[in-house]
């Protein structure tokens, strides 16, 4: 399967379900991290398995649409989409409390590389 492509335009557009997705996938890992420091034996509880199997799902709902998260602290809520800029491949880098994609970072750089994407760029 040949991985996707975003321009900055096509990652905006998928913004409204990335955004659901990444809600739920906040939501549910602190609903883990939070049952996990109540239980005893949390890798057996019932409730963080199935909680486990719901955020595995909504990573592969992610990576359906061609993107991928990477907050694993399950606080800033980053997903980067694979994409071309000025020939170069580069990920697009959204944070869950920008209202669009408008970064980007080199491919080895992660989350502190980043920078604006340059405008003549944005369509």
């Amino acid at each position: 399967m040949i991985p996707k492509v975003f321009t900055p335009k096509e990652a905006n557009q998928t913004l409204p379900l990335v955004k659901k997705i990444v809600s739920d996938i906040l939501k549910t890992g602190k609903s883990i991290r939070a049952i996990s420091m109540e239980r005893e034996k949390p890798e057996e509880d019932p409730e963080i398995i199935r909680l486990m199997d719901f955020l595995d799902d909504l990573f592969d709902e992610l990576e359906s649409l061609g993107c991928s998260y990477k907050d694993w602290n399950f606080s800033e809520g980053l997903v980067d989409f694979p994409c071309v800029l000025n020939g170069k491949e580069v990920f697009l880098c959204w944070r869950s409390d920008e209202p669009e994609v408008g970064y980007y970072h080199g491919l080895e750089e992660g989350f502190a590389g980043r920078r604006p994407i340059p405008l003549s760029s944005r369509t």
